[in-house]
Order: C-alpha cells, then sequence, then structure tokens
C-alpha cells in the first residue's frame, strides 16, 4: 500500500484495474444490446456527461458509515425497489423524502444516535431477474429489466434493450437529485417545522398520537436549547441525504467512474453508495471485479446460500485494506432463515478480526406469490426478521448498525399486514409496484418504532 496525501491506496489496484476491466470476466445479468454502434454512441454521450455525486461526498459518507459501524450512528437506506422515469415527479420524490425523514426523526428520538440517510433513489432505475424471458399467450419477450434498460410494456419494441434509456437515466437521476438537494437546502428538512413532513393521509395512521406527540417533544426540546443558547441553532434547519443503487448495469457505471483532482484512485460518481445483489456477487465476476477498484463505500447483500469461507473471501477482494466505512454486509435471510443462517458468517467475520457494517434487509428473503400471481410480502415476517436479527446479532457480540428496506411515500396497497392490518383482497386497490412490493407510510413508521424499541431492550 501506498499513502497520498493520508490516502490509502493498493499498489496492486493500481497497477491492474481499470473502469472496464470488469468486461474479461464474467458477467450476468447485463442487458444484450443488439446495435453495438448505438451502444457505444449512448456510452461516448454518458463519458461527457457531468457527474452526479462529488469524491468529497462519498469520502464524506464513508466517515459516516465508519462510525455506523462503530455504533455511533445508525443507518436508514430506503426507498423504492425500482423507480420509473415516469415517477420523477416532485410529489412522488418530496413523499418519500418525507417518510425517511418522519423515520429518522423516530430513530433520532428513540436512539438517541445520530441517523445516516441514504436513499434508494437517482439512479435505481435498473433490477435483477430470475429469467431472460418472460412468455405470456405463447409469445417470448426480454424480462423487463427496469426503465434503465426497457419498458414493462408487453412487446417486441418495449422490450428491446435500448442504450439511449442509459442516458436518460442519468437525466431524470440528475433531476431527482437536484430537486432532493434544493428541498433540503431550502429548509425541508428544517427539525424546527416537523410537522411539516406530514402526509395527508396521516391522520388516518393508528400510530398518529405516538408520532405526535414525539414531534412535540422534539420541538420543546429544541425551543428550551435554543432559549439557553440565546439564538437559532442553524444545524438544526438541514440534513444530509446521500444516494445509493444497485450498480447492476456495468455498462452505466464504467463511464461515471473517473479521477478527481487531488485524489487518488477512482470514483464511481453515478451515486454516493453503491452495493452488489445476490445474483452478482460471484467472487470471479464481473460485479465483484467492478466493485474492487473504485473508492466508494461499498456494499454487498448476503443471503442464506453465502457460506462463511465465501463471505471472508469476497470482503478481502473488496476490503483488502480493512478501511473503516469501505464495506457494509446486508444480510436478507428471510424471517424463517435468519437464526439458523446468519450466526456462522457473524461468528466468521468475527474471527477474521473485520469489522464491517451490518444492515438488515428485511424485505427480499419475505417475498412471495399469492394466490392471485400478485408479489407481496407480509409484515409479519418484515417485522419478525428484523425482530431477530437484533436479538442474533446481540447473542453473537456483533452489533447492528442499520436498516435496508423498500418503501414508498405513497397510500399503497403492497405489503400484507401491519397497522390496518391489510389483507390479500386489499392488494388490488393501490398496488402500484411493477417489480417488488413497497411498505407503505404506516408500515414504516411502524418499523422505526420496533427498531426503536429493540435497541432500548422494550418489547
Amino acid at each position: 500500500m501506498v499513502s497520498i496525501d493520508g490516502n490509502i491506496v493498493s499498489l496492486r489496484e493500481a497497477a491492474s484495474w481499470a473502469p472496464g476491466s470488469w468486461q474479461q470476466r464474467p458477467h450476468t445479468q447485463q442487458p444484450v444490446y443488439a446495435d453495438a454502434n448505438e451502444l457505444e454512441h449512448a456510452l461516448l454521450q454518458l463519458n461527457q456527461l457531468p457527474p452526479l455525486v462529488t469524491s468529497w461526498e462519498i469520502l464524506a459518507l464513508k466517515g459516516l458509515l465508519a462510525e455506523a459501524a462503530e455504533g455511533k450512528r445508525f443507518l436508514l437506506q430506503a426507498g423504492d425497489c425500482a423507480e420509473r422515469f415516469d415517477d420523477c415527479s416532485s410529489p412522488l420524490i418530496s413523499n418519500r423524502l418525507k417518510v425517511m425523514l418522519q423515520m429518522s426523526l423516530v430513530l433520532v428520538h428513540g436512539l438517541k444516535l445520530p441517523i445516516v440517510r441514504v436513499g434508494r433513489f437517482a439512479g435505481q432505475y435498473a433490477k435483477p431477474r430470475s429469467t431472460d424471458t418472460e412468455t405470456r399467450d405463447g409469445i417470448d419477450l426480454p424480462s423487463y429489466r427496469g426503465d434503465l434498460i426497457n419498458a414493462p410494456a408487453f412487446n417486441a419494441e418495449a422490450r428491446r434493450a435500448d442504450p439511449q434509456r442509459l442516458v436518460r437515466g442519468h437525466a431524470y437521476s440528475a433531476m431527482t437529485m437536484n430537486f432532493v438537494r434544493a428541498l433540503i437546502d431550502g429548509g425541508f428538512a428544517d427539525l424546527h417545522h416537523p410537522e411539516y413532513w406530514d402526509l395527508g393521509w396521516v391522520e388516518h395512521s393508528p400510530l398518529q398520537e405516538e408520532y405526535r406527540a414525539m414531534v412535540e417533544s422534539i420541538g420543546n426540546s429544541l425551543r428550551f436549547m435554543e432559549t439557553l443558547a440565546g439564538n437559532s441553532i442553524g444545524s438544526f434547519q438541514r440534513v444530509d441525504f446521500y444516494t445509493s443503487h444497485e450498480a447492476l448495469v456495468l455498462h452505466y457505471e464504467q463511464p461515471l467512474t473517473r479521477q478527481v483532482p487531488r485524489q487518488p484512485g477512482w470514483f464511481n460518481l453515478s451515486t454516493h453508495f453503491p452495493w452488489i445483489g445476490m445474483r452478482t456477487a460471484a467472487l470471479d465476476g464481473a460485479h465483484v471485479e467492478y466493485f474492487r477498484g473504485i473508492r466508494n463505500p461499498v456494499a454487498i447483500k448476503i443471503g442464506p446460500s453465502v457460506t462463511p469461507d465465501q463471505l471472508l473471501r469476497l470482503a478481502d477482494v473488496l476490503d483488502p485494506d480493512r478501511e473503516p466505512g469501505r464495506l457494509t454486509l446486508i444480510h436478507r435471510m428471510g424471517a424463517a432463515k435468519i437464526e439458523s443462517a446468519l450466526p456462522p458468517l457473524l461468528d466468521a467475520v468475527k474471527a477474521a478480526g473485520r469489522q464491517p457494517l451490518w444492515c438488515c434487509d428485511p424485505m427480499h428473503g419475505n417475498t412471495e406469490t399469492v394466490g392471485n400471481g400478485v408479489k407481496t410480502r407480509r409484515f409479519e415476517n418484515i417485522r419478525g426478521e428484523l425482530d431477530r436479527a437484533f436479538d442474533v446479532h446481540r447473542a453473537a457480540g456483533t452489533r447492528l448498525g442499520g436498516v435496508h428496506l423498500e418503501l414508498t411515500g405513497e397510500n399503497v396497497t403492497e405489503c400484507m399486514g401491519g397497522a390496518r392490518d391489510l389483507l390479500e383482497t386489499d392488494l388490488g386497490r393501490a398496488y402500484k409496484s411493477q417489480v417488488d412490493p413497497r411498505l407503505n407510510y404506516e408500515q414504516s413508521l411502524e418499523l422505526a418504532m420496533l427498531i426503536v424499541r429493540k435497541r432500548a431492550g422494550t418489547p
């Protein structure tokens, strides 16, 4: 290793890695583009476009994640399962932001810890698929892989992998980030007025009184502190928000992976915090090759099929220098498997002397298809996995430092159960997701309150 201006860089990586070296490795879940010239033109366009985030934001987040791994902060990573280009609108973006702000308010109040807020937005436009094709009425077409690749309509033109969608994805990500930053800088997240964050239908939630009492308590505490200080506390007028997405489509990530002045190495400037999904985590695969060379904090999803040896080898490749804040491990086991599958991984990582940030994704291991063919998740299983995750970490002597959720600010009915006990018959009332079912506002708030109670040791 060498140190450049206090930054540690691996000589091996500097010598052998390049943003396009992933193309020499086996790659899965990548779209097949019929026209190589069309793809090359789109990539040249992307290469000329401005970055979406900055290196100093990325390094700041890495520092915060390091503190979360030490128990000094808690990570809230949440947002849509897959963004849609059509959803790049002010009401949808602001409602999503409101949900995350309200959840973080609950967590700050209950945990007495600063919250690291990371959205699954401004780039979450692609999703892995179980099969390459979809068949309806005897017709075979490519699967819908997210708006970054193709469209959901079931016809040949819509399902064609269109390279220009990569350029459009950059544009919609930029518009989303611009609006989020404008809201935050304009005082949208001002703790002096958390009542402004209410969604229109919060009054119908059974949790409203508990939440409103929390809001009032925070407001009173803030006014008391400012009375003692004799002036307004400006740092409570804004919060930091960071972006994340599954860096699935490597043709999109490569042109946005760049070197910057006065910093060694390469940064993925399409997002602050990319992650690798379970389907693309092969040790010799393209995604691991790509991720090992970027300086961003990175995460990897791990499921019940991952062995301790596999996980340690991945950690050695992705974080060879054991850099604080570099590696987050997001376990997604399912409520029925977490108590048997997670402890061996915790024990192995702990025995290896590593201290990653452990995060629980209670969503993806609990997806099921009900009688009418609709995908859903039962809130009791989501809650159950998160509840058991705290217990398993406590028993292993490790720390659960974050949660990873798929949610929306819309009044959807996609996950069964929760405060109003949504039933299978309710799913058709407001099911809007094109891919995976998301928590609605009430269910998200209920999970935030569960986290507070579990960390406090109360039932």
